[in-house]
């Protein structure tokens, strides 16, 4: 399972989720780093990411060319101007247009307000994006290990 980790400025969510993916699933997964900015892509692999991109031109050519099985992001990360302005408007587009499961995790930040997440801390909604992970990894080993007709 390939998941994408898409973050900016100096990437504190996604190099402490990063960790904790590798720590949950170690050699499950295979985690790509997106940064908006160096920076942020180099937190990311310190972090345990095995592969990453930097900057607009190489998220979107990796996203278009290698979708992943999931993405996993701060809201900003669907906004043009988000992560303090360093998501672009063809970042956002490629994201949204994705066809893959999006993991987006609800900051309380711009007058955004997600009903049913304001009494989440960071730590619970990284364990239900981790346990509904772990379910699809699940329904992938048990599709591999099943007979074909």
């Amino acid at each position: 399972m390939v998941i994408a980790v898409l973050d900016g400025q100096g990437a504190g969510l996604g190099r402490e989720f990063i960790k904790r993916l590798k720590k949950e699933f170690e050699d499950k997964i295979k985690v790509v780093a997106l940064g908006t900015n160096k920076v942020a892509m180099q937190n990311m692999l310190k972090n345990g990411a095995d592969v990453g991109y930097c900057g607009e031109d190489e998220i979107v050519y990796f996203l278009t060319n290698f979708v992943p099985d999931a993405i996993v992001g701060p809201i900003g990360i669907l906004t043009c101007g988000g992560i303090g302005g360093e998501i672009t408007a063809k970042i956002a587009q490629t994201v949204f247009s994705l066809e893959c499961k999006k993991y987006i995790i609800p900051l309380n930040l711009h007058g955004i307000f997600i009903p049913g997440t304001l009494n989440l801390s960071i730590k619970e909604i990284f364990n239900q994006i981790i346990e509904d992970i772990a379910l699809n990894i699940k329904k992938e080993d048990r599709s591999l290990s099943s007979p074909s007709s």
